[in-house]
């Protein structure tokens, strides 16, 4: 009965090996495709390159010397789906984040209280410089919840963006 079972094994061991091999012909692996869409994107833009976490988004703004822009979002708000069809949609933010910036997008509050200078709603969008300097000073039009922006706030959020990207310049 052990020589039974212990063939047995020895089939389905070289069975499960042969099924796991990977292909030795890859299908052109020099060409340059189009990024493939992340889930860390969570919809606000597909093709772009997202951190993970905050700790890795501060390690990539650092060592990039590039501004990091967090977003914080609810999954189920519908102020933040109606923001997150916006800045998807918009060809000017998405170049420019994919080209100027480290991208996080969270649906729950870091441990850095520098991140909710004035309380933790959502959505809302703050920069941090590769100091690791959050800029308190770039914010939106509304006094009452300074980091929100709204769909009709893309221009100011593009000139927002601009503005870290000034900074990084001017006081690096």
């Amino acid at each position: 009965m052990s020589k039974g079972l212990l063939s047995v094994l020895l089939v389905l061991v070289a069975v499960t090996t042969s099924l796991a091999k990977p292909e030795k012909n890859p299908v052109n692996p020099i060409k340059k495709e189009k990024r493939v869409p992340q889930t860390l994107s969570r919809g606000w833009g597909d093709q772009l390159i997202w951190a993970q976490t905050y700790e890795e988004a501060l390690f990539w703004a650092r060592s990039r010397n590039k501004p990091l822009m967090v977003i914080f979002h609810l999954e189920d708000c519908p102020h933040s789906l109606a923001l997150k069809k916006a800045f998807a949609e918009d060809k000017e933010i998405q170049k420019l984040a994919d080209d100027s910036f480290i991208i996080l997008n969270l649906v729950y509050e870091t441990t850095d209280k520098h991140l909710s200078p004035d309380g933790q709603y959502v959505p809302r969008i703050l920069f941090v410089d590769p100091s690791m300097t959050v800029r308190a000073d770039i914010t939106g039009r509304y006094s009452n919840r300074l980091y929100a922006y709204e769909p009709s706030d893309m221009k100011l959020l593009l000139s927002n963006m601009q503005r870290a990207m000034k900074f990084l310049k001017t006081e690096l």
